[in-house]
């Protein structure tokens, strides 16, 4: 699929989507609790069509009814389900849900598209190898497919922290395992994101301690979930891309439904725009966002690597040069995100250099130019956010891959008057 973008005057008001991030969780503990769960305005598309699937295949029953996700889960009966997987282009969903699938005895085979055949899983499965879990890939250069066996035990386990997922996958299945486990991570990077996990153990009573880094933890065995009831909190990292629209704009854009006290780590793109001149101007359950004048800074995205693509769209708009550090993760996700923003401001004009663990934006004029999303939701809606602002006529490939994660954004969009044609 493809988009078609024209120079856009943005106003309005967007309702922002449900959390990926805690949608996952959220099938996640219910497919391993006792009785019914019930997570309400779920993500139902893209990477929560693919966890919704992966619970089923560990043996939940899962129904969706008026947009809300019922999930009566296995307990402790880990020998339930399916022995073949398929995670689509869900990076999040396998790396959370394999721990689980390791916790019983039957062999369980995960795959997915060719984008989440190029990520890398080895670390985690290292960690659960280190736990009991037994690993076969199929291939010597990738990561997936691999089948996973268990029973996971417990002791003592070191794990890798440049992906974050790593850390929380272990964090939602050790407790359910007989023994007590002591985790080691080194290297953590994506901190909020094992706060969002750490958010859920609490709420679900669960016994674990950890030091003020997050780095290491001490969890009780033979625990166990029970059933919840809960609406699902909007996404901020969804939330970037208009918040960038109007920052680059300078005209108000409302968005909707936003709590600052959950714990997802994005919310704190809004001080990074405010930090590049950006007016944000919060009230109750909702943000106003708008600016004008952007100037560039120096930008650490550690703990927020998923804001780098739209954030990289607001530097191509601003007057210097913005310089974002500390974010060598963003090179494992869906895509090299740093090298495929590099690449296609590059192509409409904007000069990037890239270093090891993050890029230099000069701001500059916005050209219209045919482009490439390279199947990542994020970077195709950044892209089409810089096309709204630049001069002339943007076409993005594989624009499909917005509904990953945003399956209206361009509903919404045409909403506030984006120049929008699906081809």
């Amino acid at each position: 699929m493809k988009w078609i973008i024209r120079p856009s005057a943005l106003a309005g008001s967007i309702a922002i989507p449900p959390s990926k991030s805690h949608t996952i969780r959220a099938l996640l503990v219910g497919t391993l609790a006792s009785g019914e769960s019930v997570a309400r305005r779920a993500l139902l598309e893209g990477d929560g069509a693919s966890a919704l699937r992966v619970a089923a295949s560990l043996g939940a029953c899962v129904e969706v009814r008026n947009g809300d996700v019922y999930i009566n889960g296995i307990g402790g009966d880990f020998s339930l389900g399916t022995d073949h997987i398929d995670m689509g282009n869900s990076g999040t969903g396998l790396n959370l849900f394999c721990s689980a699938a390791a916790l019983g005895v039957r062999s369980r085979r995960f795959d997915g598209d060719a984008s989440l055949r190029a990520r890398p899983v080895k670390p985690l499965l290292n960690a659960l190898e280190q736990l009991g879990a037994s690993v076969t890939f199929e291939n010597a250069n990738q990561d997936v497919p691999f089948t996973i066996r268990g029973p996971l035990r417990g002791g003592r386990v070191s794990v890798d922290g440049i992906s974050s997922q790593f850390v929380s996958s272990l964090l939602f299945a050790c407790p359910l395992i007989p023994e007590d486990t002591h985790i080691t991570v080194h290297d953590l990077h994506e901190q909020p994101y094992v706060e969002i996990t750490l958010w859920w153990l609490m709420n679900q009573g669960i016994d674990v301690e950890y030091s003020k880094e997050l780095t290491i933890y001490k969890i009780r065995g033979s625990q166990s979930y029970k059933p919840f009831d809960m609406t699902i909190p909007a996404d901020f990292s969804s939330a970037a891309f208009p918040a960038v629209a109007a920052a680059i704009g300078g005209v108000d854009i409302e968005l909707r439904g936003l709590d600052f006290s959950d714990p997802q780590g994005d919310k704190a793109i809004f001080g990074h725009l405010e930090t590049m001149g950006a007016k944000v101007v919060r009230s109750g359950a909702s943000v106003t966002v708008s600016g004008g004048n952007l100037k560039g800074a120096i930008i650490d995205l550690n703990a927020t690597p998923d804001a780098l693509p739209a954030l990289s769209i607001a530097a191509a708009a601003a007057e210097g040069e913005t310089v974002f550090t500390n974010v060598e993760q963003a090179r494992i996700k869906e895509t090299d995100r740093i090298a495929v923003m590099a690449a296609e401001l590059g192509k409409m004009g904007i000069e990037v250099r890239e270093f090891p663990d993050g890029m230099v934006v000069r701001g500059g004029k916005l050209r219209g130019a045919r482009v490439n999303g390279h199947h990542d939701h994020r970077v195709v809606m950044a892209l089409a956010v810089a096309g709204m602002n630049a001069e002339g006529e943007t076409e993005i490939e594989t624009a499909e891959s917005a509904a990953i994660t945003y399956p209206t954004f361009v509903e919404d969009f045409l909403r506030i008057g984006a120049d929008i044609s699906i081809n």
